[in-house]
């Protein structure tokens, strides 16, 4: 399967701060792709160099095929993009911008994008300027939609929407990955996304912290909680492809997400003299994405092994920080 989205080395530099840190990404075609990050992590920064607004400092890219440095035009031809504060021409009413907007599209446009603002309840006739922020929301997710584009590129799409709508909207992303499109969401609406996305990758800090399938990510990344008669307990390193990416203490209490644990793992900290009972469960989204944002809350251990270098390097498990427990 080709990408529809490939990211080589991005870097985005301005006076006093560097918004992109060496960013390599792969968006595949026909799917969902979620990207997410805290605000200020360098996801805008990311889509404005993806749809041509933004020559990166140092670095190669690449959107339907294209270079977005030389071909921004023929990429816009290609792709639908909602900001998450979409700039309207007020004056306009409802009916007139998509009126005006099917001037530059192929036939087609106008019927799908009054389909949109029915199936929305938008009023046609009434201005933009008198619209609500979510009415507004929907009328820039009509425009984006109605040329049907190959490449679907939303940053925090659903931002004004009421629940059930919303939650129609990101599911109706799934129909348009399965007729071959590509959705690439920028959202902070992690338990919607998590529902929707086939893969996700976690940026912090101008750094793509992981990439990976949500199946994948399901199947090797785990919440697991340890309870222990005594809170000065040290839990033994973990050996093998383990890794810690997250640690808490509370009380008798450890809460750790960590990727590739197994059997052998588990009976490795219930053999510990001490630990009462071990717990796993498969994390949810947004632990992974705490974990990957915020490190580790140090906890008594052995030899500082949960310590957290510079940079995390990302190998086959989908992990951030750290590097293998080795015993």
């Amino acid at each position: 399967m080709s990408d529809s989205i490939t990211a080589t080395g991005l870097e985005m530099r301005f006076p006093g701060c560097e918004a992109l840190r060496g960013i390599d990404l792969k968006v595949p075609s026909g799917s969902v792709f979620a990207l997410l990050g805290e605000n200020g992590a360098g996801k805008t920064t990311l889509i404005r160099i993806l749809t041509g607004f933004q020559s990166p400092t140092a670095g190669q890219c690449t959107v339907c095929g294209f270079d977005p440095s030389r071909d921004a035009l023929a990429i816009r031809r290609r792709i639908g993009y909602v900001s998450d504060s979409p700039a309207l021409y007020d004056w306009m009413r409802v009916d007139e911008i998509g009126w005006f907007a099917a001037s530059f599209y192929e036939d087609g446009f106008l019927e799908r994008y009054g389909e949109s603002i029915s199936h929305f309840e938008v009023p046609r006739n009434r201005k933009i300027r008198h619209l609500s922020k979510g009415q507004k929301a929907k009328v820039a997710l009509a425009l984006a939609l109605a040329h049907d584009p190959e490449l679907l590129i939303l940053d925090e799409p659903t931002s004004g929407l009421d629940p059930h709508v919303r939650r129609e909207f990101m599911e109706s992303m799934v129909d348009r990955a399965v007729t071959g499109r590509t959705v690439l969401i920028s959202s902070h609406q992690i338990s919607e996304v998590e529902r929707v996305a086939d893969r996700v990758a976690i940026i912090h800090q101008g750094k793509v912290r992981l990439t990976d399938s949500m199946l994948h990510l399901k199947e090797t990344i785990s919440e697991v909680t340890i309870s222990l008669n005594d809170t000065l307990i040290a839990l033994p390193r973990l050996s093998g492809n383990v890794e810690v990416l997250s640690e808490q203490s509370s009380g008798r209490q450890r809460r750790m997400v960590v990727s590739g644990f197994d059997h052998l793992a588990q009976e490795s900290i219930e053999a510990r003299p001490g630990v009462i009972s071990v717990r796993s469960r498969p994390a949810s989204l947004e632990e992974i994405f705490t974990a990957c944002t915020r490190g580790i809350v140090a906890a008594p251990s052995e030899d500082d092994r949960f310590a957290v270098p510079s940079d995390g390097a990302l190998g086959k498990q989908p992990t951030v920080v750290g590097g293998s427990h080795e015993s």
